[in-house]
């Protein structure tokens, strides 16, 4: 295990662009990562501000008509962080608690993923701020239709390509991709299908592309956790969150031997001494909405799904969820943060302090984004890949990403969530030395 220089503050930063850092905010915490590791990787002054904020901070708002006759005013989101490796890309989200700065971190996330899994897109993100769990699929569609019109200039298969995320799935991205070719001329009408990616099947999208950011959790875990003594036939793991990202996770390293003996969501927490069966449970999950009252299992409480003594505990949900209350109960020996963000920087000295290992987010999240980036090429081509192909070349983009952590661990002498942060920086400074910067 490296052992951890402090991260420097990028206090200056802050000072020169009028931020008040607040210690809770989430874009705040992402920046300082993103600061402290160009500090560290000794980029220029100009790269640093230029990272520091988002390029274009969009916000739209506009009427939806509800199921029951009347109309409803919803804001949307679209932050386009940075560009210079290409095309923005990023998740478009619908979650009751989307906010600007919640956006633009995740925006800023978007950036180093694709930086350090070497494809080239830029980082963005979109969001609605709504209930889809309580929304009709009429109301669902009403709304994506209007906020992709709005959004319509903003958007395109050259210039910033969303995908799904928390909230929102391929059925979301149909209606994007249907709308935005309604309004788009003849010629171009078949090509801007790449408008955005996560699409169904058989209206373009990529085979493996619904388990993508799962997949690539695991190929992370199939990379790292044998040269941390951990083989993963029998390993023993926990989850917070079995949706998507969660549900892909549990099913394919239980598929190669793994033991997932409990999971965690807002419904509540279950157990199982030996295993939870994944499929059945990602079945039940699907059917019911949650995990509680699984038949195959117990319920425990948070503090005692936390404080399991797991090989990995994996967080698979939204953003923040292990901050120091948390992170001190964990006895677990590896986390693998399959969600965005899901610690807090508090959370985060807390683990190093108790020994627990971290892969983080950037590195094990970032799954989705290269097998987006596969179906665009795939689109753009007009050619069609096999589900073995997909997961050949995604296996090599994270094996090679992993590659690039641990190298730019041992290069600066910091710990694996820094590391992730400067082997990112160091590309998209590598970039801006060679381009310039206009005029």
């Amino acid at each position: 295990m490296t052992t951890e220089k402090p991260a420097p503050l990028p206090d200056s930063i802050f000072e020169e662009l009028a931020i008040h850092r607040d210690p809770d905010n989430v874009f705040h915490q992402t920046m300082e990562h993103v600061l402290a590791a160009s500090m560290i990787t000794e980029l220029p002054h100009h790269q640093q501000i230029i990272l520091a904020q988002p390029n274009n901070e969009i916000i739209v708002q506009f009427p939806v008509r509800m199921d029951d006759g009347h109309h409803k005013l919803f804001k949307g989101y679209r932050v386009q962080h940075n560009n210079a490796l290409g095309p923005y890309k990023g998740g478009i989200r619908y979650h009751p608690d989307v906010s600007l700065d919640h956006v633009k971190s995740l925006a800023t996330l978007m950036t180093m993923k694709c930086a350090l899994v070497g494809v080239p897109f830029g980082g963005a993100k979109g969001g609605l701020r709504c209930d889809p769990w309580n929304m009709s699929p009429g109301e669902q569609e009403r709304a994506t239709r209007r906020l992709t019109t709005a959004l319509s200039t903003q958007i395109g298969p050259e210039y910033d390509i969303p995908a799904p995320d928390v909230g929102t799935n391929e059925q979301i991205m149909a209606w994007i991709a249907d709308t935005y070719q309604q309004m788009s001329d003849g010629a171009d009408q078949q090509d801007n299908k790449r408008v955005v990616t996560g699409k169904p099947v058989c209206c373009g999208g990529s085979l493996g592309r619904t388990k993508a950011t799962g997949q690539g959790l695991v190929f992370v875990l199939e990379e790292a956790m044998p040269s941390l003594g951990i083989p993963i036939e029998g390993m023993t793991c926990s989850l917070i969150g079995y949706g998507n990202v969660g549900g892909w996770t549990g099913q394919l390293l239980s598929g190669l031997g793994a033991k997932v003996q409990a999971v965690m969501d807002h419904s509540g927490a279950i157990y199982n001494e030996d295993h939870l069966p994944a499929q059945h449970l990602f079945e039940y999950v699907g059917k019911n909405g949650g995990v509680a009252g699984f038949p195959q299992s117990e319920p425990i409480s948070t503090e005692d799904f936390y404080s399991l003594n797991v090989d990995v505990l994996i967080p698979a949900a939204l953003e923040q969820m292990i901050g120091p209350d948390e992170a001190s109960l964990i006895n677990a020996k590896v986390v693998a943060e399959g969600a965005n963000a899901p610690t807090t920087p508090r959370g985060d000295e807390v683990l190093m302090e108790r020994g627990v290992e971290i892969l983080p987010a950037i590195l094990c999240n970032s799954g989705g984004v290269t097998v987006s980036y596969f179906e665009w090429v795939q689109n753009k081509t007009s050619t069609t890949w096999t589900e073995a192909e997909v997961d050949k070349r995604l296996r090599s983009h994270m094996t090679e990403a992993a590659a690039r952590v641990r190298s730019a661990a041992g290069k600066y002498h910091c710990g694996t969530r820094i590391a992730s942060f400067c082997a990112a920086v160091e590309l998209i400074g590598e970039v801006y030395q060679v381009r310039g910067v206009f005029p």
